[in-house]
């Protein structure tokens, strides 16, 4: 829910109202539903507003708690916060409002900083201390909800989007060369604390940053899961795996329907969001609307999975949508698709959330979604391979990169070269970190912390807030996510990745869905380019702004216009989308 801006000075000067409003103007699609601004002095906080829950006035924000002289902007959503609330009322506190962000509130004053390790849910949101003048950014355990920075001397810029960073016209706005590094090797990921831009970062998630008044700052991770057994894991069964995984998610699912409006599911067909369906059916939920989106088929690549939506939404009676996206539509929607991403995406399934999203905007505020499963439970094809690899970081970085240097070096242009291969540096330091000895545990807590973050959880959260549709991801619950890291590698990797969580489907969703070949969004106009797709990318690559630029070198940028479905990466992605998708998002933004 919302989208939440500010700005905090520390050389004397007044927070600027002006700016403040331009940076939450562009945070309207966030939330549709009211705004507000607090500035005080060297301190500045906007927000805008999706009423999810307390849909009263009461819960407006920025919500300034005069009492405790704390003022909160807040994105996201505390699902306990009903209980959290109870026990702060225990305490003595009294409330006005009757959601959670005057929750967060009361538990910032209860509990300092620590309050985050109470909080289930997905958050990012700034607190600000009126007596102290200190100032606490948090963001949540997987980064659902994103927290970009600007954090110079004189000062802080906070926001939910990187455009509304760059609205207040006080930011680098050239590229960094290490994220291009990571987006053309690492599939397009540019990990945090990096952004494409080098004036803007994003708080790392699982993060809590205490600023002092004169700017100085400390970070601390709240959140670290160990991945492997704990002592007594010897003696679980794997029927005793999948029934403790079965009754996590089931209480993730539940914790996720807190909400004063309805919630649907976004049902691909996959396993991961028909088990969500059926957990809310055998819970008694009723009526339940469910939402699958379709694309028209290229190069003999089917380009929707209808046959397993139908299926599940006939197997539970739900309420069903099916949205079929022809390509001229695809076409003419893809400007938008790219202008409400806050960094360069390129998997193809943005569009498909984008459309998506919009059409489910016009019936619902609230969606559950699949994102994150093969993370937490292994789904990806790479993490059989590396259960018996003697080299996990070879096994990783054949399966994984785009690109080794050598190659990066062919395709960008010199000037953007560097010497070191900072991708393959940061899998090596991430692997070799203490708490997953496993290699498979190793790649899963990097894909898990890294790559989840900044691929499809924030394409969920872009394309979706870009309607004002709030998404909510049961599979990232962090007990759930927990209890996965300690899942012994063989159970999860059977049957062909997520073993033990299909066992645990089985007990609630027909076969058909769980034995069928894996699947992804499938947009193959995107993935095999050519026509009216070949002549966008290659007008944009063309541009005066892309040759000024001059990120890619004219005779690799010729290579993929000659033969685009021959340039393939490991991950089945089109070279040239990646290359021209990157260059299309900076026009967007005018850069």
């Amino acid at each position: 829910m919302c989208g939440i801006c500010g700005e905090i000075r520390f050389d004397g000067r007044p927070a600027s109202p002006e700016r403040i409003e331009r940076m939450g103007n562009c945070l309207a699609r966030r939330g549709p539903d009211g705004a507000g601004q607090v500035v005080r002095g060297n301190m500045g906080l906007g927000h805008r507003r999706l009423k999810i829950i307390d849909l009263s006035e009461k819960a407006q924000q920025p919500m300034v708690d005069a009492d405790l002289g704390l003022t909160l902007a807040f994105n996201g959503c505390i699902y306990n916060y009903p209980e959290l609330r109870e026990e702060l009322i225990g305490k003595g506190y009294r409330f006005f409002s009757h959601g959670d962000t005057e929750v967060i509130a009361k538990a910032y004053h209860a509990w300092g900083k620590d309050c985050v390790q109470r909080f289930k849910g997905m958050f990012a949101f700034a607190i600000h201390e009126r007596d102290t003048g200190r100032v606490m950014l948090a963001r949540d355990r997987f980064g659902i909800k994103p927290l970009y920075i600007s954090h110079t001397p004189e000062r802080l810029y906070l926001a939910s989007s990187l455009q509304s960073i760059v609205k207040t016209g006080d930011v680098d706005t050239s590229i960094d060369r290490e994220a291009l590094h990571h987006y053309m090797s690492f599939h397009a990921v540019v990990p945090a604390p990096l952004t494409i831009l080098k004036g803007v970062r994003k708080l790392p998630p699982a993060t809590v940053r205490m600023v002092e008044p004169d700017g100085s700052f400390t970070d601390e991770v709240f959140w670290q899961p160990h991945f492997g057994p704990r002592p007594g894991d010897e003696a679980l069964s794997a029927d005793d795996w999948r029934d403790a995984v079965l009754e996590s998610l089931r209480a993730a699912v539940a914790r996720r329907m807190v909400a004063d409006v309805p919630v649907g599911v976004l049902l691909s067909g996959g396993v991961d969001s028909s088990l969500i369906v059926g957990l809310l059916a055998e819970a008694g939920q009723t009526g339940l609307g469910t939402f699958s989106i379709g694309f028209e088929d290229a190069n003999g690549e089917v380009g929707n999975e209808f046959e397993y939506s139908d299926l599940i939404a006939r197997h539970y009676g739900t309420n069903h949508h099916k949205i079929f996206v022809p390509g001229s539509e695809l076409m003419e929607n893809l400007p938008g698709a790219i202008a409400a991403m806050s960094e360069p995406m390129v998997s193809y399934d943005n569009i498909g959330f984008y459309l998506l999203s919009r059409e489910v905007s016009k019936h619902i505020k609230v969606v559950q979604s699949g994102q994150g499963a093969d993370e937490v439970f292994g789904g990806y094809h790479w993490y059989p391979p590396m259960a018996g690899a003697a080299d996990p970081l070879a096994a990783y970085s054949r399966a994984f990169f785009d690109r080794d240097q050598a190659t990066r070096h062919r395709h960008l242009s010199p000037e953007w070269h560097l010497a070191e291969d900072v991708s393959l540096d940061l899998v090596r330091r991430h692997f070799a970190m203490e708490g997953a000895d496993d290699p498979v545990n190793k790649a899963l807590r990097l894909d898990s912390q890294i790559m989840l973050v900044d691929d499809p959880v924030k394409r969920v959260d872009n394309m979706t807030m870009a309607w004002g549709l709030e998404a909510r991801v049961p599979f990232l619950d962090h007990e759930l996510a927990e209890l996965a890291a300690r899942v012994p590698t063989a159970e999860k990797l059977k049957q062909g990745g997520k073993g033990v969580l299909k066992e645990a489907a089985r007990l609630v969703i027909p076969s058909e869905v769980i034995d069928r070949k894996k699947g992804y969004f499938p947009v193959p106009q995107l993935k095999y380019i050519s026509g009216p797709y070949l002549d966008m990318v290659r007008d944009t690559l063309g541009s005066q702004a892309a040759r000024e630029r001059s990120l890619f070198r004219d005779d690799y940028l010729q290579t993929l216009f000659a033969d685009p479905t021959s340039h393939i990466t490991p991950l089945q992605g089109s070279e040239l989308w990646q290359v021209a998708l990157l260059e299309m998002w900076l026009q967007a933004q005018e850069l």
